[in-house]
C-alpha cells in the first residue's frame, strides 16, 4: 500500500480505536505517525506480521490495514489485558476485534516470546514489528534474548524508537525525562512507566548482529505531531515528587536525578514540549 493510500485512511483507523474517545486529536497523531513508518514499509497485502509490544493496538490497526482482508496480524503483549488507563489493553483489542480490521488481527495479551511455551514455525511471518516498545524492555538482556528468539520466525524486522541525540534544544527536555526515568530503573527503583530501559540508535546496530539480523539501512522519523514530549515530562517530574521511589534510590544516584530534575523543570514548557525524533531500522 503506498503512503498516500495509508495515510488518507488514518483518520477511519484512529476513529476505530477505544482512546479515540477520551482524547480524539492525541489518536489521530499516534495513527498518522504509525500510517506514514508502514506505508514506507514494504508489507504487501496478504502478508502474516508478527507484531511485539502491541499495547493497545496503535500500530496493529495500521498494519492490519496494510496486510488487506488475506492478511494476518498476530499482535503479542507481555501485558494483561487490564492494563492500560484511561482506556485497558483489553477494551481497545475488543473494539477493534468488533470492527472490519478483526478478522485479521489475533491478539494475545498475557505473551512473553521468551517463554519457551511460546513458539512459531521457522519462516511463519514475512515480517516482524516492534515500534515504539523496546524501551519498555526490563533490560537490554531481555532485549537481547528477545531479538535473538524471533530470529527463525520471520523474514523481516522492522524496528521504530525514539532517538536518544536531539536535533534541537527543544528537545532536550523530553531527553532529559528519559534520562531521568531510566535511571530510576536502573538504579533498581522500578515502576510502571513507558520508559525502563532507553538506548541509542547505535546500540541497537550493534546489537543485531549479535542476534542473528542484518540492518538493512537506517532511517529518521519525523515526529512533530506527537505530544509524547509533554507525556514523558509530566510522567517524570510526577515520578521525581515521589518520596517512595526517591527513597530506593541510593543516595548519590537521588541527589544527581534531584539536580537533572532541577534542570528538566528550567526547560520545559507547560505544554507543547517538542518530542525527540524517532529513527526506524529494516534488517533481515
Amino acid at each position: 500500500m503506498n503512503h498516500s493510500d495509508l495515510l488518507a485512511k488514518a483518520p477511519s483507523l484512529a476513529a476505530g480505536m477505544a482512546a479515540a474517545a477520551h482524547s480524539p486529536d492525541s489518536q489521530l497523531a499516534q495513527t498518522r505517525h504509525r500510517a506514514g513508518l508502514v506505508a514506507g514499509w514494504r508489507i504487501a497485502p496478504g502478508s502474516t506480521v508478527l507484531e511485539l509490544g502491541c499495547g493497545q493496538g496503535d500500530m496493529t490497526a495500521v498494519l492490519a490495514e496494510a496486510v488487506g482482508p488475506e492478511g494476518r496480524v498476530v499482535a503479542v503483549d507481555v501485558a494483561e489485558p487490564s492494563y492500560g488507563t484511561p482506556v485497558t489493553l483489553g477494551e481497545s483489542a475488543a473494539r477493534l476485534a468488533a470492527g472490519p480490521l478483526g478478522s485479521r488481527i489475533d491478539f494475545r495479551f498475557g505473551t512473553d516470546v521468551l517463554d519457551p511455551s511460546v513458539d512459531f514455525p521457522e519462516g511463519a511471518f514475512d515480517h516482524v514489528v516492534l515500534a515504539h516498545c523496546s524501551w519498555y524492555f526490563a533490560s537490554l538482556g531481555q532485549l537481547r534474548d528477545t531479538l535473538a528468539r524471533i530470529r527463525p520466525w520471520a523474514r523481516r524486522l522492522w524496528f521504530t524508537e525514539w532517538d536518544l541525540t536531539p536535533a534541537s534544544d527543544h528537545q532536550v527536555a523530553h531527553l532529559l525525562a528519559v534520562l531521568i526515568q531510566g535511571q530510576f530503573e536502573a538504579a533498581g527503583s522500578h515502576g510502571e512507566g513507558n520508559i525502563r530501559t532507553p538506548f541509542s540508535r547505535e546500540y541497537l546496530l550493534r546489537l543485531l548482529p549479535e542476534t542473528g539480523w542484518t540492518a538493512d539501512g537506517s532511517a529518521p522519523v519525523d515526529t512533530g505531531e506527537l505530544q509524547d514530549g509533554d507525556w514523558e515530562i509530566a510522567a517524570c517530574l510526577d515520578l521525581v515528587g515521589s518520596e517512595e521511589r526517591l527513597a530506593a534510590l541510593p543516595e548519590p544516584v537521588r541527589q544527581l536525578v534531584l539536580s537533572q530534575a532541577d534542570v528538566l523543570r528550567a526547560l520545559a514548557r507547560p505544554r507543547g514540549n517538542r518530542a525527540l525524533a524517532a529513527y526506524s531500522i529494516t534488517a533481515h
